[in-house]
């Protein structure tokens, strides 16, 4: 529990630089040959003064005063063979968005970016990150429409309904291995998954979620409630507009008291056969990167927040989501 701590601690402390120097506060915290993966279009970074200079401070110049209001913050061992301690958080950050950022054009008003990241911490250094950020959920604040209407419902997306996911104390260990049990019992349960007509959703999923679960979707996709809505809003037109699945496996899957999740770099590869997001079938195959956070209650889980690299993802298959900025208003 130390090393975790530890590791929470150095994180925490991470943040704090950020937001005063982003550049000393990776030349002080990160590992000079950090790995550091992104969102589209900033992808996979190997010096963190690169990351602070191409992500950190053109960001925070353009949504100022900006804030970082946490959701979750938790800390375990990988439970996977690459092993290491990971700290996880997730939240918005919040700011005032008062000059173009990616092209995007500037509110004037508050616009909140939601987030998950990960961090290996090795001794004193974060040594690896996935950070994920919600860039088409930025653009729709803007008054920008990136995607065709979306199947759930467009939200800024609020964190656990028990208000307990920020873990800066030591938690039980115990309950931080029933919540990797429920996720591994889910992940396990759909590995095989090759399609809907082999058994109905509503009898699947009740397996492994509570009947009142909740999934925050990325934009583009949306949030949905309840098993029936999810089937309907989201899991059956997925499983339906995409083929050829490959699960490619996790970097990191990790559980702290109620909450855990993972990342992939990728973590499917999927090939769209139309209709899924409004979009036509293209016979091409794309890598799907996705980080997933839970919250379980009892031994089921019942609220997932879900960042997947959307513009990556699409951009495989040939739609440039940023080239088209100028088209998006209306």
């Amino acid at each position: 529990m130390t090393n975790l701590q530890s590791a929470k601690a150095l994180v925490r402390d991470y943040y704090a630089a950020i937001d005063k120097n982003p550049l000393e506060a990776v030349q002080k915290y990160c590992a000079r040959d950090a790995i550091w993966r992104g969102y589209h279009p900033f992808n996979e970074i190997h010096d963190p003064v690169e990351v602070a200079e191409r992500f950190w401070i053109p960001l925070k110049n353009s949504v100022t005063r900006m804030q970082r209001r946490l959701d979750l913050f938790m800390a375990a061992e990988n439970s996977l063979e690459h092993g290491g301690t990971w700290v996880a958080s997730m939240g918005h950050l919040m700011g005032l968005f008062d000059h173009p950022w990616l092209d995007i054009p500037p509110t004037n008003k508050i616009v909140m970016l939601r987030y998950a990241e990960f961090m290996r911490v090795e001794g004193d250094k974060i040594t690896d990150t996935a950070m994920f950020f919600d860039i088409p959920h930025l653009m729709m604040q803007a008054g920008l429409n990136p995607f065709p209407p979306q199947t759930g419902a467009q939200l800024v997306q609020p964190g656990p309904m028990t208000h307990d996911g920020v873990m800066f104390d030591e938690q039980d260990p115990e309950e931080g291995r029933k919540t990797l049990a429920a996720i591994n019992f889910m992940i396990d349960d759909i590995r095989d998954w090759k399609g809907r007509e082999e058994q109905g959703l509503l009898t699947e999923l009740p397996r492994s979620w509570n009947d009142d679960m909740i999934w925050w979707g990325p934009s583009g996709i949306g949030a949905t409630y309840t098993i029936e809505r999810y089937a309907k809003q989201h899991a059956g037109p997925f499983r339906d507009g995409l083929t050829d699945r490959i699960f490619n496996g996790h970097i990191a899957r990790i559980a702290e008291g109620s909450f855990g999740g993972f990342f992939g770099w990728p973590n499917l590869t999927l090939t769209p056969s139309g209709g899924f997001m409004g979009m036509p079938a293209t016979g091409k195959s794309s890598d799907m990167r996705v980080i997933d956070m839970y919250r379980r209650s009892g031994d089921k889980l019942t609220e997932n927040w879900i960042f997947i690299d959307l513009l990556h993802f699409w951009k495989q298959q040939g739609l440039d989501v940023l080239s088209r900025l100028p088209y998006m208003r209306g």
